[in-house]
């Protein structure tokens, strides 16, 4: 299905929150794992800012996505990345106040998207991300970006590692440069649409 996106709000605060309607799709990844450039891609225009600094996202940005009716299908939540290192303590030590509230209580989260950079080994923040999901029952899929960068034989390692280094089954490498993957993952995102 062919959709328009329509940028909604930035939100610091349970309290502006978009009212909840339609399914949604969190987007979530350490700063510089190429998310911006992902949701660019599969929304198929410049929805979110791709910044050559990483870690520029500091509230959630939401983005609805409408079919040709301009009925609300589904809305993407861009999370703000974690683990960079020139972000001040403060800023990120603000974010569980609005963060967690959403990824734990939103009643039309559908997904979360939890991007790691298939160049790059496992992360502990990563690891502890995907457990806290577990622990607060979310369902997420895993997404492997940059592969466009690895050879067959690198990919083939590099996602056998990811696989084992958090702990999960299964791993979708995709590349927003190259389109790879794009098919599934939205595979997975409008099963979620259905379902909800």
């Amino acid at each position: 299905m062919r959709y328009t996106t329509q940028f909604l709000l930035s939100a610091m605060a349970p309290e502006q929150f978009p009212a909840p309607s339609v399914p949604e799709i969190a987007f979530l990844g350490r700063s510089n794992v190429g998310k911006s450039s992902l949701l660019n891609t599969l929304s198929g225009e410049k929805a979110a800012k791709v910044s050559s600094t990483p870690g520029r996202t500091r509230a959630i940005n939401f983005f609805a996505l409408v079919d040709e009716s301009q009925k609300r299908k589904l809305v993407f939540a861009d999370l703000p990345g974690y683990g960079y290192a020139k972000i001040s303590k403060s800023i990120s030590a603000e974010w569980p106040k609005f963060i967690e509230p959403y990824l734990a209580e939103r009643e039309t989260l559908g997904l979360c998207v939890c991007l790691v950079d298939s160049n790059v080994p496992p992360q502990q923040r990563d690891a502890q991300l995907l457990a806290w999901l577990r622990s607060v029952d979310r369902h997420f899929v895993v997404v492997a970006t940059k592969i466009d960068r690895l050879s067959g034989n690198e990919r083939t390692r590099n996602l056998a590692a990811l696989r084992k280094g958090l702990e999960i089954d299964d791993v979708l490498p995709v590349s927003a440069k190259t389109g790879a993957g794009l098919k599934d993952l939205w595979a997975r995102i409008e099963a979620v649409r259905i379902a909800l």
